[in-house]
């Protein structure tokens, strides 16, 4: 027989603490709900309750916090679009003034009137916490409307004036344009005149003298401003006719260094001088002619060529050219031209050779470039025939190309190569217009220089 053995005394310790625990609930329970009787609730149950509050009442905040920022938004946007308004307002008002226009004033002075109300309406409204608009989302859709709407009338307003400014701009221009044309014009006629026939006032007081400096230097500055006038005209045509001046320049003198864009102006003038003055010293100055139609005793020359000076100075030159045509200076004319002007160079300016025909068959064109090359070439015969009525012989010189300054026989055409020069030493590049010598008086020569470099 088993032996029957005795039931394990229960734990006390164990149910202790689950007495203690229940105990425990029931005081807490009491303490939350109101008094009465209540059942103990789970703990999980009772957390998941305070979880669903805790989100409702965060739920209704950010609900709240939404509608203020909404109603913040749109109360901006009202503030942007009403000074946009004020904007566009004022610009009307500016437009309206200018030219004024009454009517046009008063209504865009009624327009800023009327919109710095509704700002300051707004301010009000915002210090008074009254910035709610129902509902927002339109509020500030029909706001945005409004800006883009006044942003779009002062574009408007600005395109115009901006128009206008610029209509007014051509206008000016236009007429600035029409200026500068009349101006060319009446250049043109003056200059036609200066050149036409009568007597040159400049030269009507040169006499005849044994040697006499002073009217010489009056002859040769006429006769170096004439080759200056043709040259400016020369570059004109070639401009004109859409030559490479520089490219031209620089077939002159190779390998010359300008200072400055415009001196290339020195080379024309230059190669002009070159061809233009060649033969001086001859006193048919080169020109194929019977040597018996000059006179042989020295005083009968002198009086020969003085007279000559004094006729053509005074002359209608075409006048004279037509009556003429075998006259020393014909010859001396037609023969430069043939020589200076290239047949290219003619049927470039003018698309023909025409007066490069009439010239070679004994006629002289009436076309402006004939006219200038033909006042130009009247003004260096002319100090050709002064200088042989002269009782000492005139001779001329040209300085060699990298020929040391001399401020005896030269002058610089540019005086600001003595401020870019940084030593004393300067050379010769080409001679521009040549010197002369008179006696024992020099003319200087006009060169164009540039600075030597170390050695």
């Amino acid at each position: 027989m088993d032996s029957v053995r005795p039931s394990p005394a229960p734990n006390r310790s164990r149910i202790a603490k689950t007495f203690q625990r229940v105990i425990h609930l029931k005081t807490a329970t009491k303490s939350r709900s109101s008094p009465g009787f209540c059942l103990p609730i789970a703990q999980e149950k009772q957390r998941c309750c305070e979880s669903r509050q805790f989100e409702r009442e965060n739920a209704e905040e950010a609900m709240e916090e939404y509608k203020i920022r909404a109603a913040l938004e749109a109360f901006v946007a009202k503030l942007f679009a009403s000074v946009s308004a004020v904007k566009a307002a004022y610009a009307e008002l500016q437009v309206a003034q200018f030219p004024y226009n009454e009517e046009a004033v008063q209504s865009a002075d009624q327009a800023v009137v009327d919109e710095l109300k509704g700002l300051s309406e707004l301010k009000r409204r915002f210090l008074k916490n009254q910035i709610d608009s129902s509902p927002p989302h339109v509020t500030l859709m029909l706001a945005e409307i409004q800006e883009q709407q006044s942003l779009m009338k002062t574009y408007e307003i600005t395109m115009k004036k901006m128009q206008g400014e610029i209509e007014n701009r051509e206008s000016r221009i236009s007429s600035l344009q029409q200026q500068l044309k009349d101006i060319i014009q009446n250049n043109k006629t003056l200059e036609k005149k200066l050149n036409a026939s009568g007597s040159f006032s400049v030269l009507d007081n040169v006499k005849f003298s044994d040697s006499n400096p002073k009217d010489f230097i009056l002859v040769l500055h006429y006769a170096l401003r004439s080759v200056r006038n043709f040259v400016k005209f020369l570059i004109r045509e070639m401009e004109s006719a859409n030559w490479d001046t520089e490219a031209a320049a620089n077939a002159i003198h190779p390998d010359i260094r300008f200072i400055n864009r415009d001196h290339k102006a020195f080379a024309f003038e230059s190669f002009v001088c070159r061809e233009i003055f060649a033969g001086f010293n001859d006193p048919n100055f080169s020109v194929q002619t019977n040597e018996q139609s000059l006179p042989k005793e020295n005083h009968q020359r002198r009086i020969f060529f003085f007279e000559q000076f004094k006729k053509l100075r005074s002359v209608n030159l075409n006048h004279f050219l037509k009556q003429n045509p075998n006259s020393l200076f014909g010859k001396f004319l037609k023969s430069k031209y043939l020589h200076f002007v290239h047949p290219k160079m003619e049927f470039s300016f003018s698309g023909n050779l025409n007066q490069r025909k009439m010239v070679n068959s004994g006629e002289y064109p009436e076309t402006e470039f004939f006219k200038s090359f033909a006042e130009m070439g009247r003004s260096v015969w002319l100090l050709h025939c002064f200088a042989f009525s002269f009782n000492h012989e005139v001779g001329i010189f040209q300085v060699k190309q990298n020929s040391r300054f001399s401020e005896v026989y030269m002058q610089s055409v540019t005086e600001d190569i003595f401020a870019t020069a940084a030593t004393g030493d300067l050379r010769v590049a080409f001679t521009v217009v040549p010197g002369f010598k008179l006696n024992q008086t020099v003319f200087q020569s006009q060169v164009y220089l540039f600075p030597a470099t170390k050695s």
